[in-house]
């Protein structure tokens, strides 16, 4: 028994890793390609022409993961079925048109990056025409238009629980924040204006533009996430290796940063821009797959000490070519310019990764299914999405890093309201270590005792509060929470030197 109070989403990922907790095993895979079946493939093309795919992304509701979701460079937005059944016999066009949904243009230009929001009824789309657009998947039909870059948009993530609220990064530099409620005015109801724009987010200061080799690098934005905190966002680049993290709040300068050698800054290391970003589920671990072909593995609670891992045997020769790790952080999944796929153990970076060999061209985008344990797409420059399976009688008891947690019972909802009205409460709770259910003991002062008979007004006055039009306010009520607010964010373990 011990005495818990409320901390902060990284003081709750620190007791994760410290303690352990049970979670579905992911299938364990061997250095070879025999634990994967090939699920089928399908074609990339529009009337007969073929167009290269760009991005890709499953639905994240259980009931509609199976639902992917494609971006192309012709600016068609695809929804594919991945339960199909594909046939051997089958082409990749016949099998296109039995697994295809729908189908619109959403763009006249390419679709570098696409978001599933809202239980997976709108997505979003970053587009080349430097626009946003917030689609209704069922209607087909634009709801939203985010405008402000004056450059291609190349990334784009939404916060973790309201997913009002977007991170963009373009290819002039800056990064972006949005608010999808707020509208220029009552006459443009489907334009939005950002609420936060930085330009030159990574570039030097002193010199607008970085020489290497005779060529002036890109300060091109090329990855954002919105961190787990719901506070902070991740932004990197073209230019350099080094990714920086940022305070919604407080944005004129980056709270802090990590990069594969942050012990000089002339290494030539650091000099390799980063293609994509990758965070797991719980938050824990951020990947970075830099052009140097090599991916690294950086827990946020220790970005001082730079990547905790460093995987190896693709090739990034195209800031194309991305990665993800699994939404347990068991694995790592990228394409690589070579025409193959591979997928490393988080645990195991010494081994060889497993190969996926079928495409004939660069492969580019990946992405894992969040429910459907063991399915994978990737999608190449041959014009072709194929889909993968982990072979389910390859298990192993070996656990991902992030799944090293205990299982802490919550507190009631009555209880949860009385943390934030009456510092003097503590609460008491035993660690679910048995299958019987375990008691909640409160412990609680006299001066608590006195405020419990008016809680229950406390509560309905907390209830009048949260009124639609107290929350139209946004993005202050989100982006600029009251200084009361006693949460540590990222800033907090990594301050400004």
């Amino acid at each position: 028994m011990e005495s818990i109070k409320h901390r902060s989403f990284f003081q709750d990922i620190k007791s994760r890793e410290i303690n352990g907790f049970r979670v579905r095993k992911r299938p364990y895979m061997g250095n070879d390609s025999q634990g994967f079946d090939p699920i089928g493939a399908v074609a990339v093309e529009h009337r007969g022409e073929p167009s290269p795919p760009m991005a890709l992304s499953f639905c994240k509701t259980n009931k509609n993961a199976h639902i992917l979701a494609l971006t192309d460079e012709g600016g068609y937005i695809t929804l594919f079925d991945t339960r199909k059944k594909y046939l051997d016999s089958s082409s990749y066009q016949e099998n296109a048109e039995k697994a295809k949904l729908f189908e619109w243009v959403a763009h006249e230009n390419v679709i570098f990056d696409l978001c599933w929001i809202k239980d997976d009824a709108y997505l979003l789309t970053a587009s080349g025409d430097q626009s946003i657009k917030v689609w209704d998947t069922q209607q087909q039909k634009c709801v939203r238009a985010l405008m402000g870059h004056n450059g291609s948009i190349k990334s784009l993530s939404c916060h973790p629980t309201n997913q009002e609220l977007v991170v963009s990064g373009s290819r002039d530099g800056s990064f972006a924040l949005w608010d999808t409620r707020c509208t220029k005015n009552a006459y443009q109801k489907l334009c939005v204006s950002p609420v936060s724009l930085i330009h030159e987010a990574h570039t030097s200061p002193g010199r607008r533009r970085c020489r290497r080799r005779g060529k002036a690098e890109s300060m091109s934005i090329t990855s954002v996430l919105y961190l787990k905190d719901e506070i902070s966002v991740a932004t990197a680049g073209a230019v350099d290796s080094v990714i920086k993290f940022w305070d919604t709040r407080h944005l004129k300068a980056p709270v802090t940063q990590a990069c594969p050698n942050s012990q000089s800054s002339t290494e030539e290391t650091r000099l390799h821009g980063i293609s994509s970003l990758s965070q797991d589920l719980n938050g824990v671990f951020i990947t970075a797959s830099c052009m140097d072909h090599r991916i690294y593995l950086y827990n946020v609670l220790q970005l001082e000490k730079g990547p905790i891992e460093t995987f190896s045997g693709g090739r990034t020769d195209s800031f194309f070519v991305k990665s993800a790790i699994s939404p347990d952080a068991a694995h790592i999944l990228s394409g690589s310019s070579d025409g193959n796929a591979y997928i490393w153990q988080v645990n195991k970076p010494q081994l060889d990764p497993i190969t996926l060999k079928s495409h004939d061209g660069e492969v580019t985008a990946v992405d894992w299914c969040p429910s459907e344990t063991g399915k994978v797409a990737t999608c190449s420059d041959d014009f072709t999405v194929r889909l993968w399976n982990i072979q389910s009688s390859c298990y192993t008891n070996t656990r991902s890093p992030s799944s090293m947690r205990k299982r802490v019972r919550a507190l009631p909802r009555i209880e949860r309201r009385k943390l934030f009205c009456d510092e003097d409460v503590q609460t008491v709770c035993h660690l679910d270590s048995s299958p019987p259910p375990m008691k909640v003991v409160e412990v609680s002062t006299p001066q608590s005792q006195k405020k419990k008979c008016s809680l229950s007004f406390e509560v309905k006055e907390d209830l009048d509060a949260a009124t639609p039009e107290a929350q139209m306010k946004s993005p202050s009520s989100v982006l600029n929470p009251p200084s009361s607010s006693k949460r540590k964010t990222i800033r907090d373990y990594f301050p400004v030197s």
